[in-house]
């Protein structure tokens, strides 16, 4: 019978063909390597490894014995995570929502690379109306659900913000607003907002909507709206105006609607939000898994972005 460190020294030496790296791999020195496989050839009673002082090579046993252990390996280190995972909570499904579609891009790639570490559970991802608020995390309809902070709503936990946006107006064409190079929020006085609805805590709707100026002047509320669909095609026939994030611009580009970028708001914040009550391990886990997707997303968009600027300096 193998002992664990005598399989994993002589699996990880067969990938490294060296001694020196594969001590690195082990955390251990390259004397116990060299001890541990020797040992080992003494067990199977034939040179494993054909040394010299400038390499290391597979003796054809050895390829062998390799080729035989790797996949058993593999079903072991699989049956142990598998095990660890159900007793973590890690297997099942989750139900996760979304209602924009940046949104859905960022959770289908969250979703992949936290289904690569736990291949026994299953996401689905839904989109959902933007005028439903939380409603469907809070009536059982979804375990996890993205969205803009902040929540407001008792029973509710918030991780952690995984993208910011600046904030914009979204205003028809042919408002005098659209041909301004920013707004402030206290230009929303005299103006009609297009909202989500009443759905939302009152603490969401005043930090999207207010009702009121920083300068005290209060503003109106029009037509709800399910969707962003429909936020577009109020804006644009004239029906008022909606904050919105700047991204929508690259999303929802219209040609009756201007996107405006505040100068004074403080950026959107969006995150997952999830029912206390019923907290897993699973849902505890896809949140930092989609925490790290958004950091790694942000990080090669920052990355390009610093690349185009380089060359067009250099221009």
């Amino acid at each position: 019978m193998l002992e664990r460190h005598e399989l994993e020294a002589f699996l990880t030496l067969g990938e490294e063909l060296h001694f020196g790296r594969t001590a690195e791999r082990l955390g251990v020195s390259t004397g116990r390597v060299s001890q541990t496989i020797k040992k080992l050839e003494r067990r199977v009673g034939t040179p494993l490894f054909a040394r010299t002082s400038r390499s290391v090579a597979l003796t054809p046993i050895g390829r062998r014995l390799l080729d035989e252990l790797r996949p058993a390996h593999a079903r072991i280190l699989a049956a142990l995570e598998s095990a660890t995972a159900a007793g973590r909570g890690l297997l099942g499904t989750l139900r996760v929502g979304f209602a924009s579609p940046w949104a859905g891009e960022l959770l289908t790639a969250a979703a992949d690379a936290f289904l690569a570490r736990h291949p026994g559970c299953e996401i689905t991802l839904r989109e959902v109306p933007l005028a439903g608020a939380t409603r469907p995390v809070e009536d059982g309809g979804l375990d996890v659900q993205y969205t803009a902070f902040p929540v407001g709503v008792p029973g509710l936990t918030a991780g952690p913000v995984l993208i910011r946006e600046d904030r914009v107006l979204l205003v028809p064409a042919a408002h005098p607003l659209a041909a301004r190079a920013s707004v402030g929020l206290d230009d929303l006085a005299g103006l009609t907002l297009v909202t989500a609805g009443p759905a939302a805590s009152r603490a969401w709707n005043e930090a999207h909507y207010p009702t009121r100026t920083p300068s005290g002047a209060p503003v109106a509320h029009g037509p709800a709206a399910a969707t962003w669909e429909e936020v577009l095609s109020l804006v644009g026939a004239g029906r008022g105006v909606s904050p919105g994030a700047a991204r929508g611009a690259r999303y929802h580009p219209r040609p009756g609607v201007a996107y405006v970028p505040f100068h004074d708001a403080p950026p959107l914040e969006y995150g997952l939000v999830w029912a206390t009550a019923t907290e897993t391990a699973l849902i505890r886990t896809f949140a930092e898994t989609a925490a790290r997707t958004a950091a790694h997303t942000a990080a090669r968009i920052g990355q390009a972005r610093g690349q185009a600027r380089s060359a067009n300096t250099t221009r």
